[in-house]
């Protein structure tokens, strides 16, 4: 069941945001819905940070050139991508500011699952997404000042951002990591816990339908601002990728590796920042819109990943064999 969630993730998040979009439309009242975002993302969080090896974290390190080039890849040379192409953004703080949480933020969840699909080191990139959760939210505040100077105060007060990385991220996290810990200490914990593998699909496709539903009665107030981001979105998922193999090329790792590396570069951390929007004063409802729109360009260019990025490589193997 859970390889059948995973394998079909895309057409049932799809599912979701059009079930949540003509329920918002139907049913009065949805805006409402707002209020159960947090509860929603906490769960959905915990039960995926249940997925990621957080007690092993030193494997990753064990391939210091592939740590290396991933991280090169997301917080050096995807922020430079990414300032380059919020240039064509209006002057708009807001408008910017949906667009850098979003985009700035490596995804550690299912980009491993769109990864072993593409025929990429799944099981590298799973390694480290520990080392890219830590490392993006030490640096997307240093980031996010950086790009917006002035503005950034205006829109970021540190207490509500701190509060939403506590409770809706760190928390989930180390429960996670305690959960993690004790299941390998205990036979029984461990049989409780293995139906959880079965929920980050379903509680992914929940957290999309509330937040879809809490947002369209607001939408004539936010598409037009949501709209104008999508150029740059998919400008990013051309790019993105792109850039990700040439750093792996440059750092010598093997094609699967390199694949990893693309794969992380193009796949961003929406759904996991989307607490971190909403800390921000008057979020609703620009901020999820624009971060929503980028998960649906987001999982159209999976697709597409899935179909193209398995071919890097492809020649030098042939090559070599």
């Amino acid at each position: 069941m859970r390889d059948i969630l995973e394998a079909y993730q895309v057409w049932i998040y799809f599912t979701a945001v059009a079930i949540a979009a003509l329920t918002g439309v139907v049913v009065p009242g949805t805006a409402h819905l707002e209020s159960w975002i947090n509860p929603a993302l906490a769960v959905m969080l915990f039960v995926t940070f249940l997925q990621v090896p957080v007690a092993e974290l030193g494997r990753a390190f064990l391939r210091a050139r592939f740590l290396v080039a991933l991280l090169v890849t997301n917080f050096l040379v995807v922020p430079l991508l990414v300032w380059g192409l919020i240039q064509f953004l209006p002057n708009d703080p807001m408008i910017r500011l949906g667009v850098l949480i979003v985009l700035l933020a490596p995804c550690i969840d299912y980009v491993v699952t769109f990864a072993h699909l593409g025929r990429a080191d799944a099981k590298l990139l799973l390694a480290s997404t520990p080392a890219l959760l830590i490392t993006q939210m030490a640096l997307l505040p240093v980031y996010l000042g950086l790009f917006l100077g002035e503005a950034a105060d205006g829109l970021i007060h540190m207490e509500p951002f701190v509060h939403a990385f506590v409770w809706i991220i760190a928390v989930p996290l180390a429960l996670a990591a305690a959960v993690e810990l004790l299941s390998k200490r205990s036979h029984a914990v461990k049989r409780a816990v293995e139906p959880l593998g079965l929920l980050p699909v379903p509680a992914t496709a929940l957290v999309l339908f509330i937040v879809v539903a809490a947002v369209v009665p607001q939408l004539g107030l936010a598409l037009q601002g949501a709209l104008t981001a999508v150029p740059i979105y998919v400008a990013f998922a051309v790019l993105a990728p792109i850039a990700g193999w040439i750093i792996a090329s440059i750092a010598g790792l093997d094609a699967p590796a390199g694949r990893a590396i693309a794969f992380s570069a193009g796949t961003r951390n929406s759904l996991v920042v989307l607490p971190l929007a909403f800390a921000v004063p008057n979020a609703m409802p620009l901020l999820p819109a624009i971060i929503v729109a980028q998960t649906m360009v987001e999982l159209v260019s999976e697709l597409i990943y899935m179909r193209l990025i398995p071919r890097l490589g492809r020649s030098k193997s042939a090559l070599a064999s």
